[in-house]
């Protein structure tokens, strides 16, 4: 299944039915099944499943938080005056968190009267919950600040590291925060005693980022393969090589994503390529061959069985990933 959607497509996902989703430049949410939504004046800028697994809930241009569904749109939040730029949701706690300029505000789906503010020196480049949905990490500048989600009073863990991080996620265990940054390395660190993991070596910028396998590897952009990272024991990747998977001299990943339960992992190239892969057998598919524009987002289902793609010129689809 393909679309021509004509905008930058700016999130593609899929819902807690297994439907597949995109969240578009031009302000829509596009629906597998064929309706679409607009959901902002201006672009869609961030989107996420809602925590219910009913809908998209996405941040614009506009300052608005909205929840779309196959039959319309409902505002959840507005900041006057400010882009949302990021977005993480827990299923968990039912949260909503999002960055709007150096402001982390949180939302609860259970209470529309909840919320919480929190400022930052910088602005936040990114959020993302912990598995539980207790705690919010975000990536800003010189490192990332973890805050407990419903605590109105507080000052913040910061992990500090010189530099601009720009993309952040928690292992699915806790045990360790990573974040992207803007130089073409990760880092990381240990949350028992904070200590740092230097994560380098890489050609390009390693801005996607996804944990599969239980938690037991970690595989980004950023090189002309996926690169692979263990997460094992109680160092996880401290002091251990990455591998790379589905090697290609002629392009860069630039886009990952993968089933969190199962070891299939897929990559998008900035030439429009697509391939998804067993980790663990080193199997791979070449699901799309035909080169185009880059890959600008990417989404795999949860039993690792379909593959949602969408590019900076508008094309998208749906594909079976045979693994």
């Amino acid at each position: 299944m393909s679309f021509d959607f004509d905008a930058y497509v700016t999130t593609a996902l899929f819902d807690g039915e297994g439907a597949a989703a995109f969240a578009l430049g031009d302000g829509t949410v596009r629906f597998e099944s064929g309706e679409s939504v607009q959901a902002h004046e201006g672009a869609i800028l961030c989107a996420a499943v809602h925590p219910s697994g009913d809908g998209v809930v996405s941040g614009g241009d506009d300052g608005r938080l909205v929840w779309s569904k196959a039959g319309g749109a409902q505002e959840l939040a507005h900041v006057k005056g400010r882009w949302i730029e990021s977005l993480s949701v827990s299923p968990a706690s039912g949260l909503i968190a999002f960055g709007a300029g150096r402001d982390l505000h949180v939302r609860d789906i259970a209470d529309p009267a909840f919320t919480r503010v929190f400022s930052h020196e910088k602005s936040v480049a990114d959020i993302a919950f912990d598995a539980k949905g207790r705690r919010i990490a975000v990536a800003t500048y010189n490192g990332a600040a973890l805050w407990y989600a419903r605590i109105a009073e507080q000052k913040p863990q910061m992990l500090k590291w010189a530099g601009s991080h720009i993309a952040v996620v928690w292992s699915p265990d806790a045990r360790f925060l990573i974040t992207a940054m803007q130089e073409n390395q990760l880092h990381g660190w240990r949350l028992s005693d904070a200590k740092d993991l230097r994560m380098g070596g890489y050609p390009a910028k390693p801005k996607s980022l996804a944990f599969v396998d239980k938690g037991m590897m970690m595989v980004t952009s950023g090189a002309n393969g996926a690169v692979v990272w263990p997460f094992v024991g109680a160092n996880g990747p401290m002091g251990k090589e990455a591998a790379e998977i589905g090697f290609d001299e002629k392009a860069m990943v630039v886009k990952v994503a993968g089933a969190p339960a199962r070891d299939v992992v897929a990559a998008g190239l900035d030439d429009g390529r697509l391939w998804a892969a067993e980790l663990r057998s080193g199997r791979i598919e070449k699901l799309r061959q035909d080169k185009g524009p880059p890959i600008t987002v990417l989404a795999v289902s949860a039993d690792g069985k379909r593959l949602a793609w969408g590019d900076e010129k508008g094309g998208a689809g749906v594909l079976e990933t045979g693994l």
